[in-house]
């Protein structure tokens, strides 16, 4: 929108870079061009703003398809004003002298035309057409259409107005028909999700199977080296036990040799020692045969005294008095002669 500013019997405008200023003088131009900032009177004066910058227009519109579908067609179209004189002249651009706005609606009625003029030539297409193929592929047939049927237009073309490109955004069909369309896919995603759970499923049981098998031939393995483990240590047992007994035997026999010598040396120590006490017996026997009784009878009282316990007091009967003198009485005494060691 154009800057205007008031001043006593005249006044100034100011455009923007992007707006084309048409300024009109008892109906000869005064000022044509992009841009421009000049000095007018109110009185005698007519001014027209176009735009020449790139515009966009939304577009949405419904089709009937060969199947007696309805479809929405959602699209843009870019568009510019390249003869701004030819335009002022088909359509109302001019504005108010004193605010600078619009004092019609050239825009909305630009924007009418190149929507009739893009349904025009897109309703007889989709009306031809399927829906399944619509879907499929129209959105780039549909786009061709627009672009197409824009730039041929000679009406666009008689009023100054080109169009640079055209996109459609959309093309959906009524939310039951596109929920019962999407039902498929959905079931197809739905088998693939399954189909991809099974075989997760199936994978995991498979490593659980390795797992197992690989866990029993670990136990297998274990058992087999225990069975080893049992065997070697009851072959060792074994062996212990075979030196243990050959240690014994061995340990045995030195003790019974040892047994054996030590018997043998105590019985010839007993050997001797019984001849000598017999040879000293002998010996003794031999002494004691030529002595007279009576000296024997008081070495044996002697002997006898020596091993007997001692005696406090002794008491004589006279009934033993009469057996000792009895015995005396009944063997004769013989005298001997004495030696020199005898005592007279």
């Amino acid at each position: 929108m154009a800057d205007i500013t008031r001043y006593p019997m005249i006044r100034h405008l100011r455009a923007t870079p992007t707006s084309h200023i048409r300024h009109l003088r008892r109906g000869k131009v005064v000022h044509d061009g992009t841009g421009l900032a000049f000095f007018f009177r109110p009185l005698s004066a007519v001014l027209s703003e176009i735009p020449v910058d790139d515009r966009e227009l939304p577009m949405l519109f419904h089709a009937r398809t060969s199947d007696f579908h309805d479809l929405t067609v959602q699209a843009s179209v870019t568009f510019r004003v390249t003869d701004p004189g030819v335009a002022s002249t088909r359509l109302d651009f001019s504005i108010d002298q004193a605010t600078g706005r619009w004092r019609g609606t050239p825009l909305e009625q630009l924007a009418g035309l190149l929507s009739e003029t893009a349904q025009q030539q897109v309703l007889g297409m989709i009306a031809a057409s399927p829906m399944l193929d619509l879907l499929g592929d129209g959105l780039g047939q549909i786009r061709d259409r627009i672009l197409r049927g824009l730039i041929e237009d000679t009406r666009l073309a008689e009023t100054g107005i080109a169009v640079i490109g055209a996109r459609v955004v959309a093309l959906k069909p009524e939310p039951d028909v596109e929920k019962a369309l999407q039902t498929p896919a959905r079931e197809q995603l739905q088998q693939e999700a399954d189909r991809a759970t099974y075989e997760r499923r199936a994978v995991a049981v498979e490593r659980e199977r390795a797992i197992a098998e690989n866990e029993l031939a670990n136990q297998i393995e274990l058992a087999r080296r225990e069975e080893q483990l049992v065997a070697q240590r009851g072959a060792n047992a074994r062996r212990q036990a075979t030196e243990a007994a050959g240690a014994s035997q061995i340990d045995t026999e030195a003790q019974a040799q040892r047994e054996q010598r030590l018997s043998e040396a105590r019985a010839e120590g007993t050997r001797l020692l019984g001849e000598a006490k017999a040879a000293s017996e002998r010996a003794l026997a031999d002494a004691y045969r030529d002595l007279p009784d009576g000296q024997l009878l008081g070495m044996t009282v002697k002997e006898l005294a020596t091993h007997l316990p001692s005696i406090g007091n002794l008491t004589i009967t006279p009934d033993l008095l009469t057996n000792v003198a009895s015995a005396l009485t009944a063997r004769p005494l013989t005298a001997r002669p004495l030696s020199n060691g005898d005592s007279q």
